[in-house]
């Protein structure tokens, strides 16, 4: 292949949004929720997961993704996931909902744990191909999203920022945040370098995101 043919990164063609919107149209189901590492499922299967604070939308993206509105539950209480819960989809590949992290009502001890169970799912799954770490636009990379982001980089995985809830933002706002939060990652040895806009209530860059993932998985349609 010519390197001017190389898909360029967050510029996606129309094949490639179709075909990523026909894929997330086929079936998804909840496959299983780990408290331990020894309870993960086989690694047969390419897998992308969905990291962030509690309460950033983790849930809503996923069930925007697959067109479903139950799939993936949010809590009444953020930071009640403390599990790292599976999906299949249409068994080509798996969604992967982390802990959420930053609970203010946890005790440390509580974090710990599945902070750890974070961790070690990140540092031997070698069928994750992908870590999308949702950021809420209207705040930005805060202080607490550190650790994550150092987690990351240290467990040599790739992961790529998504920003939620844009629509909450004014016309342009969005724009600024996504070009200062790609600024804040430029020396992050496993950024991805595209920081993905997103709105799960208006399907604002969805279509781009499922591309983005399709192309990362190497997943392919019959």
């Amino acid at each position: 292949m010519d390197a001017s043919d190389e898909p360029k990164v967050g510029e996606y063609a129309d094949a490639e949004i179709e075909a990523a919107r026909v894929l997330f149209a086929r079936p998804a189901t909840f496959i299983m929720g780990c408290a331990k590492i020894e309870q993960l499922p086989t690694p047969d299967l390419p897998e992308i997961a969905f990291a962030g604070r509690s309460n950033v939308g983790k849930s809503s993206l996923i069930n925007g993704l697959v067109g479903m509105h139950k799939l993936a539950r949010a809590s009444n209480e953020p930071g009640r996931t403390r599990e790292v819960n599976f999906f299949d989809l249409d068994g080509r590949m798996r969604l992967v909902d982390l802990p959420g992290y930053g609970w203010a009502k946890a005790s440390k001890t509580t974090v710990k744990k599945f902070q750890d169970l974070g961790r070690d799912y990140l540092r031997g799954r070698v069928t994750l191909k992908r870590v999308y770490l949702l950021i809420d636009s209207r705040h930005g990379l805060k202080k607490v999203d550190d650790e994550a982001l150092d987690a990351l980089d240290l467990s040599a995985v790739s992961y790529q920022i998504v920003l939620t809830k844009a629509d909450k933002l004014k016309a342009g706002e969005a724009e600024k945040v996504q070009a200062a939060t790609l600024k804040a990652i430029a020396k992050r040895p496993a950024a991805y370098p595209h920081v993905a806009v997103t709105s799960s209530e208006k399907g604002l860059g969805l279509p781009e995101l499922r591309a983005e993932i399709m192309r990362t998985t190497g997943v392919v349609l019959d």
